[in-house]
């Protein structure tokens, strides 16, 4: 498993940027902007942490991702925080460790892609498959979503 990023809700880009970027002096590396969804991920990085972008294939890692949902929402305090990200090998097999181990799959990864867990204290953790998306198989193909993340 390999570290990947940190997911933080910002309320204005723009003020979040001015205080990640230029107080903290981290640098943007990649954005997406997404119509459909509205919403905009920035994903920042340490100037030392930037040599690891190009040594590494995929994602890239360690960053922050700044998430600005377009349509303002009240998240509450807490919901501010988004999620942890990790990068796995087979995330098949995975998910299947983590329920043996009793850990509910909040969302499974019926695209052979992405999941979500939770911690015993509510934090979000995302895993993401490592390379290309598994092909989708059973019983995770039609495994529902439980509760949130």
């Amino acid at each position: 498993m390999r570290y990947l990023h940190t997911m933080l809700r910002v309320r204005n880009l723009d003020v979040a940027l001015k205080f990640y970027s230029d107080a903290l002096g981290l640098k943007e590396v990649r954005r997406t902007e997404s119509e459909k969804g509205r919403f905009t991920l920035v994903f920042l990085c340490a100037d030392e942490d930037e040599s690891l972008l190009k040594q590494v294939k995929g994602r890239g890692a360690p960053l922050v991702e700044l998430t600005y949902n377009w349509d303002e929402e009240a998240y509450g305090e807490d919901r501010y925080f988004g999620h942890l990200a990790y990068e796995v090998d087979d995330i098949y097999a995975t998910c299947d460790r983590l329920m043996k181990l009793g850990i509910t799959i909040n969302r499974p990864p019926r695209d052979g892609q992405m999941a979500f867990i939770r911690s015993p204290d509510l934090h979000s953790i995302e895993l993401l498959q490592k390379g290309d998306a598994l092909a989708p198989k059973e019983p995770w193909s039609s495994m529902p979503n439980t509760g949130h993340w």
